[in-house]
């Protein structure tokens, strides 16, 4: 803190939002409000005043907005960041002696204590606030030292003198915070993305290896479901030694394609594509076609090698050699990767393998991708990665990077602050109504709401979660109106989920004959309840604002355990989103719901119209607990749009 003088009195603490005490700046979207709260306190009874104060960096004059002391000594205050940049923002307080005084002389009034010389010492409050600008602050003391004592005391009492005490603070030995924290404001998609995933291979209606050209013709259908980032697994060419085959066997039979992760051939590298998806032209036509629906092509960035990638041969340093001359390939025990070579960033070279790996990255973006969806970035130095997308967002802006990283906790924190826009989760494993609680409550209201984006994904290639296995599509409807309401960043691995794949190599969470592996033939003419569901509770993500943030989450009571309830609203409350879901895909559930009152500002008489947006029934409450059920069969959630009639609010 920075004390204006040794006559300061004032203290500051635990100033929020702030990532590891400033060295990161906090993130928010453009439109989102940032709460600001601080515990501010003193000695004694004096009264204290504090203010936030913020501007966008490159400005020259603070905004500044007042803070609201609650319990505890605890302090708040908000403002919005409606542009894109890095916003500062810092706290000072102060006792407010004019504050002060005018309570005490309230509370002397209403005793009957002789006032006369509260009075002076207002009067001369007022002069020192009038200084040579306030004239109408000199007429007001004028009034306070008026010999008609009566008169003087009810000027004090009146509206317009607590309008003075308010709007014009004794600001006298301040206390400024003394650092001027950032926030980062990024673009609004940063904040709210519907990701697809397909293979581009497995993309033909004929069932033949697919290209750039079939995904084209896919997107129509995509963007019918409502997603607005396609994302595409590696497109380069595959590695043809140590290919893998079906169902991950170490040795490929003739014609099998391979893992798209095992990058690099003789026919190039991370910079070229596999020949049978197409050309690079090809490609940006797809970027182009894309565009037109909506749609962000994403890029998959997989800094790992083939064996004939041409970098093994033209950089063997950047690899780790073995004692008999060999390359290590990736290892994550009992799992083998033979048909991989990860970079050692250990290497004498490192600083080429960081220009270079970064160049990859750029090179893209050249072509026209604006999101990559980053593959095991946990298996590189958090430092390359605070480098480079530090470097790519100096001369490239709103580039999104999604940190595909089911690692630790503090690994997963860190990749989020040293810059990736957002992050795969635990949800994936989040099953039970106490652990989807916990688990929100601990991403909106905990430390890592200033900097970790959360991304939920029911299902990816890699992993087919053990609650999915060989169950039917009332577990997939859940697993997906979870993602979909909970965060305003979801995706799905789309035509295992949509076709209810659910058989697993046995004993794991992967799937059997998984894509990763072979080319699938899809049947992308068919539709089902699946394929309508995605698109309706898109097309709500779409037209309802309260489900484009993570961050206004509050669950309800509900006595049902398996049933989950949770309002989701705009700040203004012109769009509210109650999500009730039954967790239990086998069985019909019943229970009685809590509206959240205060947070709905309803008063004693509730009435509240609910529409139905999946089922399109209407409901009227008129109670605070409403029941409610459930049949998964039919369907196993309630969406509703709900409006709080006027006339009771």
């Amino acid at each position: 803190m920075h004390f204006d003088k040794g006559q300061s009195r004032v203290i500051i603490e635990n100033v929020q939002p702030q990532v590891d005490g400033g060295l990161y700046p906090a993130k928010r979207t453009i439109g989102e409000r940032v709460a600001v709260s601080a515990d501010i306190f003193g000695d004694g009874h004096d009264h204290i005043r504090a203010q936030v104060q913020y501007r966008k960096k490159e400005a020259a004059v603070w905004e500044k907005t007042e803070m609201n002391p609650g319990m505890n000594d605890g302090w708040t205050a908000s403002f919005m960041v409606p542009e894109k940049g890095v916003y500062i923002f810092t706290i000072v307080a102060w006792v407010d002696h004019f504050d002060t005084w005018y309570d005490g002389f309230k509370k002397k009034v209403a005793a009957k204590v002789d006032v006369h010389l509260e009075l002076l010492e207002g009067a001369l409050m007022l002069r020192k606030l009038a200084g040579n600008k306030y004239e109408d602050l000199l007429r007001l003391a004028d009034k306070l030292e008026d010999k008609h004592y009566a008169s003087a005391i009810e000027t004090v009492l009146s509206a317009d003198f607590a309008y003075v005490v308010h709007h014009y603070p004794l600001m006298e030995f301040e206390t400024t915070f003394d650092k001027q924290l950032e926030i980062v404001v990024e673009h609004k998609k940063a904040n709210f993305t519907t990701w697809y995933e397909l293979f581009p291979r497995s993309a033909s209606l004929e069932g033949k290896h697919g290209s750039f050209q079939d995904v084209i013709k896919l997107l129509p259908r995509v963007h019918a479901m409502g997603f607005d980032v396609l994302y595409l697994p590696p497109i380069h060419p595959i590695g043809k030694i140590n290919r893998k085959g079906k169902n991950n066997n170490v040795r490929a039979e003739k014609g099998e394609p391979g893992s798209p992760w095992a990058i690099g051939s003789d026919e190039g590298g991370h910079k070229s594509i596999h020949a049978q998806l197409g050309t690079l032209e090809d490609y940006k036509k797809l970027i182009e076609e894309a565009g037109k629906f909506g749609i962000d092509i994403a890029l998959d960035i997989a800094f790992q090698c083939a064996p004939d990638h041409p970098y093994v041969k033209e950089h063997p340093d950047w690899f780790k050699q073995r004692p008999d001359g060999s390359i290590q390939y990736a290892e994550n025990p009992p799992k083998k990767y033979q048909d991989i070579y990860p970079f050692n960033f250990e290497s004498d070279d490192w600083q080429a393998l960081w220009d270079e790996l970064k160049s990859v990255i750029t090179f893209w973006i050249d072509q026209g991708v604006k999101i990559f969806r980053v593959d095991n970035p946990h298996t590189k130095p958090i430092p390359f990665w605070q480098w480079a997308i530090a470097e790519v967002n100096k001369a490239y802006p709103d580039i999104i990077f999604l940190a595909e990283a089911f690692t630790r906790p503090k690994i997963m924190a860190s990749l989020g602050k040293v810059g990736f826009t957002q992050s795969y989760t635990y949800f994936t494993w989040r099953v039970s109504k106490n652990e989807i609680i916990e688990y929100m409550n601990e991403l909106v209201f905990g430390p890592s709401r200033n900097y970790f984006r959360p991304n939920f994904w029911p299902n990816t290639p890699d992993i087919l979660p053990y609650h999915l296995q060989h169950q039917d599509e009332n577990i997939f409807i859940t697993r997906l109106a979870l993602a979909a309401t909970l965060s305003s960043n979801y995706g799905i691995y789309g035509p295992a989920y949509e076709h209810y794949d659910n058989v697993p190599v046995p004993g794991k969470e992967e799937y059997w004959d998984s894509e990763k592996y072979e080319v699938k033939k899809h049947d992308w003419k068919r539709t089902n309840r699946m394929t309508d569901i995605i698109a309706m509770i898109n097309k709500a993500r779409k037209e309802h604002p309260a489900l484009q943030s993570t961050w206004n989450i509050q669950f309800c009571a509900i006595e049902d355990t398996n049933l989950l309830a949770y309002i989701k609203a705009t700040d203004d409350l012109t769009d509210i989103i109650l999500v009730i879901i039954n967790i239990d895909p086998h069985n019909h559930h019943t229970g009685y719901v809590q509206l959240p009152k205060e947070r709905l500002k309803l008063g004693d008489r509730v009435n509240v119209k609910l529409h139905d947006l999946m089922t399109d029934e209407h409901y009227t409450w008129t109670q605070e607990w409403n029941y409610v059920e459930l049949n998964p069969y039919k369907m196993p959630f309630h969406l509703f749009k709900v409006e709080i009639h006027e006339s009771y609010m």
